[in-house]
């Protein structure tokens, strides 16, 4: 059995999600996107403080932080990429694969299953953190707009969010975002002369 070194494996591009910007901000020319990692590391928070007790919190940490991994290797495909959802998920198999190579077989194993889990939405957890995924993408889209200054900028994030929320704490959490981004577009179309 080959013994886990962290040093190997953490030198690989595993590690560099990082580095990696999330692409549907910089395709809309937002200054400092956020990166692979500040998505997963927010996603990961927020599944820490649900209070639905009938999902496993823990798994729901490590979904986060293992569902977008691959992208250190493939980057972040954005339905604007026009690469078909089974060739994307080929892609990110196989750097799935290639990342989880220098890991103990029980640690393969445990984040190959997490990715694949999260891929198929094959349990609660899987389809509560897909929400996460979406919720966090419109909470920072929310961010941006308001560090801009331009509400309702970046409208066509929360047109692809439309009708996919049902976990009855992240409907909440998006209607208040809603509420509240919708408070600041008024106010700006109010106070705008060209209106």
């Amino acid at each position: 059995m080959m013994a886990f070194q962290l040093r190997p494996w953490a030198e690989t591009k595993a590690m560099r999600t990082n580095r990696v910007p999330r692409t549907g901000w910089v395709y809309r020319n937002v200054a400092n996107p956020e990166s692979v990692s500040d998505h997963m590391y927010r996603m990961a928070i927020m599944a820490l403080v649900t209070e639905d007790k009938t999902l496993n919190k823990d798994r729901c940490i490590r979904l986060a932080l293992v569902h977008d991994m691959a992208e250190c290797l493939v980057g972040d495909i954005a339905p604007a990429d026009n690469v078909t959802k089974e060739e994307k998920h080929r892609r990110e198999e196989d750097a799935m694969k290639h990342l989880t190579q220098l890991l103990s077989e029980g640690l393969k194993k445990e984040i190959y299953e997490l990715w694949e889990e999260y891929e198929y939405q094959s349990s609660a957890e899987a389809r509560f953190v897909k929400e996460l995924d979406q919720c966090e993408m419109i909470l920072q889209a929310f961010e941006y707009e308001e560090l801009e200054k331009s509400p309702g900028r970046l409208q066509d994030f929360y047109d692809s969010t439309a009708g996919k929320f049902n976990h009855p704490e992240i409907v909440q959490l998006v209607a208040s975002i809603n509420t509240e981004r919708n408070t600041k577009i008024a106010a700006a179309s109010n106070s705008d002369p060209a209106s």
